[in-house]
């Protein structure tokens, strides 16, 4: 038990894979801020001392349950650039993943902050936008620690990103990668955050930054233009929602994956295998992610331009006939796409019920390379996802959005509880319970909350797996050990260490 860190809290509980974002979110709810407010500063902080997957020049997808239990999606995704043209890559089979062509989607992140700061007020938000952005501003300016993962990246793809303008300057020490442990300034970042902190993020978008960011990116030759940043909106969306039998699983909808995530659960529910860790557990989930991930390939693009009605990948007919496609015994081809990648889940819970469950990244570790001298940022590469085949489900075309691979999950149990959680990287315990900062994590962290009470509880990605947790319950002396759920949610394994000590409570 003395491996497991979950506690009660009287008015939240905030997870995140840096200890200084959590830091960040745990002083928001200190001082009396919301759950949404606490995601924000924590968001912000993240691109300060973990740059290498979030920082302010990528996307964000939001699911937040509000405390009446309606849910919403927030989808801050940037569209292509109005010069993102197939010609432009004429001399390029592929688009290219680093470096200014790279570079060809709006930062949608800053734009969620927005639309989610809106939705604060309407719950209690009080908090000034300078106080939200004070913890990222004090690592920018005066230093971060290089992690073990940001040194690593850098080290493993120093050959395509060397050269990417910006890059060197920021992320490199004299010329070399820094060791784990080295102090990381971001000194143009840190400025850009104080002058949005004045201004407002908007300002980000169609105001002083706005022109800084575009007229660096012009000078690269990037197919972003200032017109895209000033038309960059996050939008509102309904959820998408599977049954299980334990209670309802959320994601979100098109352009993210967030359907091949719920086809997994509700088709290995339905596969029905008694216990966790043996042959049929194993193959079953395999299987269930192969048939999941080809009607995500079939499907999933610009939600302005799906070839048929979402819903009916969720319903039971389709699910049963998918089902039986599986065969229990034998394994089905299977041709794995490559890539790259990382993502930054980060979860925060408060006593009024508001939950939030949030992936903010740049896509590829470092994203494009690009970093912005006039103002710090750093590029994602989210574009690189687009076809350069007229023909495919994911064509290149400017003001398109591209698929997204974010897709944060929330589940609605039975006996009413709340359970947030996603696939992140770590430097801490989560990855030395083995969570890679690509591959999904064995144990990422979860925020869950129960009528006025919130812990934090352990469990795998999707929700799949070690369910069997120990958390302190409101005004109680001692942890209690309880499963979370039961079913697909508690009867494969007992509890692991990891995926915790980001976490806070008060």
């Amino acid at each position: 038990m003395s491996d497991l860190h979950t506690a009660g809290h009287r008015r939240g509980v905030v997870a995140a894979p840096h200890h200084a974002a959590v830091e960040a979110g745990r002083m928001v709810l200190a001082e009396g801020g919301n759950a949404l407010e606490a995601t924000v500063a924590m968001a912000a902080t993240i691109a300060a001392v973990y740059p290498h997957m979030a920082q302010l020049g990528g996307d964000g997808v939001w699911l937040m349950r509000e405390p009446s239990g309606h849910l919403r999606a927030l989808i801050a995704a940037g569209r292509a650039g109005t010069n993102a043209r197939r010609e432009l890559y004429r001399e390029h089979e592929t688009i290219p993943s680093r470096g200014a062509l790279a570079a060809l989607t709006a930062p949608g992140a800053i734009a969620g902050w927005m639309l989610a700061l809106d939705a604060a007020k309407a719950y209690g938000g009080r908090m000034g936008l300078g106080d939200l952005l004070a913890p990222a501003i004090t690592h920018a300016k005066e230093g971060a620690i290089v992690t073990k993962s940001q040194a690593r990246f850098t080290s493993d793809k120093l050959s395509e990103l060397a050269h990417v303008p910006g890059f060197a300057q920021v992320f490199l020490f004299d010329g070399k990668p820094p060791d784990a442990g080295a102090t990381l300034k971001q000194t143009a970042l840190a400025a850009t955050l104080e002058h949005l902190a004045h201004a407002g993020l908007d300002d980000f978008y169609r105001g002083d930054v706005g022109r800084e960011i575009a007229g660096d990116l012009d000078r690269i030759g990037s197919p972003l233009t200032r017109s895209d940043l000033q038309r960059c909106r996050a939008t509102l969306a309904e959820p998408l929602s599977v049954a299980l039998d334990d209670g309802t699983v959320f994601n979100t909808p098109p352009p993210t994956q967030g359907l091949a995530s719920l086809l997994i659960l509700a088709l290995f529910a339905r596969l029905r295998v008694p216990q966790g860790e043996g042959f049929d557990h194993v193959h079953g989930l395999v299987e269930a992610t192969k048939r999941a991930f080809a009607a995500r390939d079939r499907m999933i693009t610009d939600p302005d331009r799906l070839p048929q009605p979402i819903d009916r990948y969720l319903a039971a007919p389709f699910l049963d006939r998918e089902v039986l496609a599986i065969d229990r015994r034998k394994a089905a081809p299977w041709r794995p796409s490559a890539g790259a990648g990382g993502t930054v889940w980060i979860g925060a819970a408060d006593a009024s019920g508001l939950v939030v469950s949030y992936l903010q990244s740049l896509y590829w570790e470092f994203g494009s390379g690009v970093v912005l001298p006039r103002t710090g940022v750093l590029m994602q590469n989210r574009g690189s996802s687009f076809s350069l085949d007229a023909g495919a489900l994911n064509a290149l075309e400017p003001g398109r959005l591209p698929f997204h691979t974010l897709n944060p999950a929330l589940a609605v149990l039975a006996d009413g509880r709340v359970i947030a959680y996603g696939t992140m990287g770590g430097d801490g315990p989560a990855a030395d319970a083995g969570c890679g900062v690509h591959a999904p994590c064995a144990l990422p962290d979860a925020a869950r909350v129960r009528d006025r009470g919130a812990a934090l509880a352990v469990g795998p990605h999707l929700g799949l797996g070690p369910r069997q947790c120990a958390y302190r319950a409101p005004g109680s002396g001692g942890p209690r050990r309880r499963s979370t759920a039961g079913g697909l949610f508690r009867s494969h394994g007992p509890c692991r260490r990891g995926g915790l000590s980001p976490g806070w409570h008060i």
